[in-house]
């Protein structure tokens, strides 16, 4: 149901870790976000940790079926006198894209965002939810036809 996209994302971030880069996204390269996704019944369910940022810097789209996430933290503004003695929280763009199967119903997203926290829940379309088919049996196709 669901495909990520960035290869290399994870090398990059263990990379700079290594090297104390700190991390900061621009709108050309942006950082990943962390994402945790499960199927919760017949809905699917996608958070992406995003503490520090502001509810209206996060911007959502799907088109044909991937999601697209980004959001922006702006470092804290302290005055003109203030003088960093350690930088460790990522700042910058933060972006993160999925490819959502046909089995979810992308015109009915919800999204919420609570404590740092962007939850998306995707309801399962009715497509794809499993269902009954009954079987009729020779007869009673015949019957129907000779009644009808």
């Amino acid at each position: 149901m669901l495909m990520r996209s960035e290869p290399f994302t994870e090398v990059n971030r263990i990379a700079q870790q290594l090297f104390g880069v700190p991390q900061t996204g621009t709108w050309s390269r942006p950082t990943a976000m962390p994402v945790d996704s499960y199927r919760n019944g017949d809905e699917f369910v996608i958070a992406f940790d995003l503490p520090g940022v502001d509810k209206d810097a996060i911007d959502i789209d799907v088109e044909r079926n991937v999601l697209t996430v980004r959001a922006e933290r702006r470092p804290i503004n302290l005055g003109e006198q203030a003088v960093a003695q350690l930088s460790e929280r990522p700042l910058g763009v933060f972006a993160r894209q999925l490819f959502l199967g046909d089995a979810l119903d992308t015109d009915n997203i919800d999204a919420t965002y609570d404590n740092g926290v962007l939850v998306l829940r995707i309801p399962i379309a009715e497509r794809a939810k499993p269902r009954k088919i009954s079987v009729a049996g020779r007869e009673q196709s015949a019957q129907k036809i000779i009644t009808g």
